[in-house]
């Protein structure tokens, strides 16, 4: 059963009554340009028919009740006392808190939440719920909907209360995607430029089943040495370094700072080079350059994991593939392939079949097909 369904029928189920509103707010998959968000360079994401789904309607007080279909407890959050906890509520609570902090003034509300989006495997799971709650509040709140406000309000949340340094990427494709169309997206303007995907090609998620917390596994560890390496070259951020000037300053940068910018610097480059390659239609050179950039990301960023290597070795040989790369933030989770359409069925049974002899884990790959930002839908 869909998503949109289950959260539906759940709320029927726990209120006897049906919900007056549902949300859906779309998953992602990052096609290239991977730890280069939160340095404010470029990424080329984009979304995924896999979503978020909330079944909702107002409450008279400024209390919200939340269940959903992924955990046991319920839950409930007073808007006037926001307090830190712990759990899946804190997200929630992060979302009120920077809406609120934002001078808007929110209405309470009850709601089941429904996900098709596997957690924790690099599919922006946190940001589309994140979002997905956002849309909710606007629309009980009567706020209106600006997809760039919101999508700072949903990185400013994660980072402030949650805990996660994330970058922009997640929820301005969450937001502003265009079904049929991945996202160029400049992470120091914001701005994003839809490019179309060519129907001859498949983006296929090979997820190994491992999971990881990114607090735990190092995510803000790598941000601050790229903050660090910055700080040491004298730029605001690493969007500002060349190979050039890297070169120059070698010797300014111990080895974990270095390695770390010499990733950032050249996945920007990579990412702008696969935008003009998908524009043009050049699947080959697009697949050349994701392939670069997980070796990149094994080897200089150091955010990869056997898992992780073994999907993509087996993608990158596998007929009918152009290019693989992990997704996300690394660590565990999913990878990411471009494979010819007509390749795709026998390309997904190959590819678990292949992990699972490398690894002895039993991975499970899909098609996506893109899908447009987080919206308000019809009961």
């Amino acid at each position: 059963m869909a998503g949109r369904d289950r959260a539906t029928m759940l709320f029927t189920t726990k209120y006897g009554a049906r919900p007056t509103g549902l949300v859906r707010a779309p998953g992602r998959v990052n096609l290239i340009g991977e730890h280069t968000d939160y340095n404010g360079g470029y990424v080329l994401p984009m979304a995924i028919e896999r979503a978020v789904w909330i079944a909702f309607r107002p409450r008279s007080d400024r209390q919200v009740i939340l269940r959903s279909e992924a955990f046991v407890d319920d839950a409930r959050i007073d808007l006037d006392q926001l307090t830190r906890g712990e759990g899946w509520a804190e997200y929630a609570k992060g979302v009120a808190w920077a809406m609120e902090k934002a001078g808007n003034r929110l209405r309470g509300w009850e709601g089941v939440i429904a996900s098709d989006i596997a957690m924790a495997a690099g599919l922006s799971s946190s940001a589309a719920l994140g979002i997905a709650i956002e849309v909710v509040f606007a629309k009980i709140s009567d706020l209106g909907w600006d997809p760039a406000s919101f999508a700072q309000l949903q990185q400013l949340s994660e980072n402030e209360w949650v805990g996660v340094r994330s970058g922009i990427m997640d929820p301005l494709i969450v937001t502003g995607a265009h079904k049929g169309h991945a996202m160029l997206i400049d992470c120091l303007t914001f701005k994003g430029i839809h490019i179309l995907i060519p129907p001859e090609a498949s983006i296929v998620v090979m997820d190994t089943g491992t999971r990881r917390n990114l607090i735990e596994a190092g995510y803000n560890r790598r941000r601050s040495q790229c903050e660090t390496a910055a700080a040491r070259l004298g730029v605001t951020t690493l969007r500002d370094v060349t190979m050039t000037q890297l070169d120059d300053h070698k010797a300014d940068l111990e080895e974990p700072l270095y390695d770390c910018a010499m990733h950032v610097v050249s996945e920007n480059e990579r990412t702008l080079a696969a935008a003009d390659a998908l524009r043009r239609g050049s699947l080959g050179e697009f697949g050349s350059l994701m392939n670069e950039s997980h070796a990149s990301l094994r080897d200089s960023f150091g955010v990869s994991s056997r898992p992780l290597d073994a999907m993509v070795e087996v993608a990158q040989t596998t007929p009918g593939c152009f290019g693989a790369r992990l997704t996300g933030g690394g660590y565990a989770g999913a990878a990411v392939a471009l494979v010819a359409l007509e390749s795709a069925e026998r390309f997904i049974h190959v590819v678990e079949d292949g992990f699972h002899e490398a690894t002895g884990l039993q991975g499970h790959c899909y098609v996506v097909e893109s899908a447009r930002g987080a919206s308000f839908e019809p009961i």
